[in-house]
């Protein structure tokens, strides 16, 4: 039975110490990958994931890095087991677009690398220039939110993830006076996230501006597999385009749930999370995707995947 498959990836928050590892310690397809990103970056990431410390590695400039090569190492491992799992399209959560570029072939490894690396190091320095944070909305929809952080300077709408939730980016000012204002308004909880800097806000336009001329000299290669971007939330074709919204993305909200119900209207069937956390399983779910999702984070989750796929005897993914 041919299936529609999509590849999705996770973003930053995901990390932690040990990510990996028992892929490293048994396939040599992510040996090698460790190993290139270790000899590639100059330092050994691979003993930073491995034995941390956790602070070290949620560091903006090490974990974005860090979830892209773990990432990379389960997808090529994933690849290597299941050949006929071919994706018609990929996504991936902010950060995990850029592993989401590499899996669709459009981007080679080394180059995200480059990318990925100079794309912490700037965001950290963004980070340590003008220090904010970012906090989640439940229960309101962004047409209340909007309406609520509209007078208040230095908020921004950040992640649009799934039905009733919405994540505010800014000022540590600015959102401790959201969160009051929204929970006066109604919203059930206002939550702070435990984050390094206020991630797609205005408050990251240097870090935008450094990357856009990595970004515009960028080498993209043609590829059969569709990629699903979190600007605009849509599919998306054609160099230019893709290197604008890569750009746009630093300081843009991640239209995520609007991204995954488009490829729902492209009938994709089933889901496969590739990387750290089961962050995006739980989303779909909120989101109420017709297919299934499954999640690959640990050597065990390939086992069962095999056990599903059996049932479903699922040959290849089609276009």
């Amino acid at each position: 039975m041919d299936k529609k498959i999509a590849f999705i990836f996770p973003g930053q928050g995901a990390q932690y110490v040990g990510m990996g590892k028992a892929f490293a310690e048994t396939f040599p397809q992510a040996r090698e990958t460790f190993k290139e990103a270790d000899e590639k970056l100059g330092f050994s990431l691979s003993k930073l994931i491995f034995e941390g410390p956790q602070e070290t590695l949620t560091l903006t400039k090490n974990s974005q890095i860090a979830i892209y090569v773990v990432s990379i190492a389960i997808w090529r491992v994933l690849a290597d087991q299941f050949p006929q799992l071919v994706p018609m399209v990929t996504a991936g959560l902010s950060l995990g677009e850029y592993t989401a570029l590499t899996a669709s072939g459009k981007l080679t490894f080394t180059d995200g690398m480059d990318l990925v690396r100079a794309r912490g190091l700037y965001m950290d320095e963004a980070c340590t220039r003008h220090p904010g944070t970012m906090a989640i909305c439940l229960g309101m929809d962004l047409a209340a939110v909007e309406e609520v952080i509209a007078p208040l300077e230095g908020v921004w709408v950040a992640n649009l993830n799934c039905p009733g939730q919405v994540v505010i980016s800014g000022t540590l000012e600015g959102i401790h006076a959201a969160s009051q204002k929204l929970k006066e308004k109604g919203a059930k909880r206002v939550l702070s996230l435990d984050v390094s800097g206020a991630f797609h806000s205005g408050l990251m336009a240097e870090a935008k501006e450094k990357l856009k001329s990595k970004i515009e000299t960028l080498t993209l290669y043609p590829s059969e597999i569709s990629l699903v971007m979190n600007v605009p939330g849509d599919f998306v074709e054609g160099e230019s385009a893709i290197r604008g919204y890569l750009i746009d993305q630093v300081v843009s909200p991640v239209y995520w749930e609007q991204g995954i119900r488009k490829m729902e209207e492209e009938g994709v069937e089933l889901y496969i999370e590739i990387g750290c956390g089961k962050t995006l399983t739980g989303m779909n779910k909120k989101i109420g995707v017709k297919g299934a999702t499954y999640s690959v984070e640990k050597v065990e989750d390939l086992e069962e995947l095999g056990k599903v796929l059996e049932r479903q005897e699922v040959t290849h993914g089609t276009t």
